[in-house]
Order: C-alpha cells, then structure tokens, then sequence
C-alpha cells in the first residue's frame, strides 16, 4: 500500500528506515512541507533538512514514542517484519504485504 501525499517518496502504512538514527517506523501521517516551529527545527533537526519538502510522522518500532522526520532522512525500510508499538492499533486496522492498513475514520 503507498498513499502518495504531495509527491511525497513515501505514504501512510509504509515502513520506512531512519538513515541517520537507525531505526525503524511506520509512517501515520504526512506533512507536504515542515510544519513545527523554528525553535524545534533549530534545537531538534541539526542537519537542517529542507523545510519545502515532505516531512513524516513516525511511530518508532519497539517504542512508545513519535518522531517528525525530514524526507531525506529516512528510506524504504528492507525489513518487512511488522513493527512494535502500543499505538499501532489506534491508527491501523491491518498489516498485509509489509504494510500497514490505515484505520477509517469515522465523522
């Protein structure tokens, strides 16, 4: 499954790798381009990653956590083992072929 989101590499469900940091996560949400706060981006992205490109929200494998990544920090992750993480079943309802299903949301 690869929901494109702005011409974004990567989309929803998708396992994805963290080039710098070295670990794994599941992409729940997508920004087209950065959008937290100056103070953040300077205390947090010191690779100053482009702000005009996608940026990611992240549930971490084996984690409790979330992380925003910069597009350019992260790649298609070759594991595709499902990952671990207590928010998993909140956001998706199924994982299938390395990826995982996004829950519907009802109105």
């Amino acid at each position: 499954m690869r929901d494109r989101v702005n011409d974004g590499k990567f989309g929803i469900g998708q396992l994805v790798h963290h080039r710098l940091f070295d670990y794994r996560g599941v992409i729940f949400d997508v920004d087209p381009v950065f959008q937290g706060s100056e103070e953040w981006y300077e205390t947090v992205a010191r690779s100053h990653p482009p702000k005009d490109q996608p940026w990611y929200h992240l549930l971490v494998h084996q984690g409790t956590h979330t992380t925003y990544v910069a597009e350019r920090n992260l790649e298609a992750d070759s594991d595709t083992a499902p990952i671990v993480h207590p928010a998993l079943d909140q956001v998706f309802s199924a994982f299938e072929d390395g990826a995982y299903a996004p829950r519907r949301r009802g109105n």
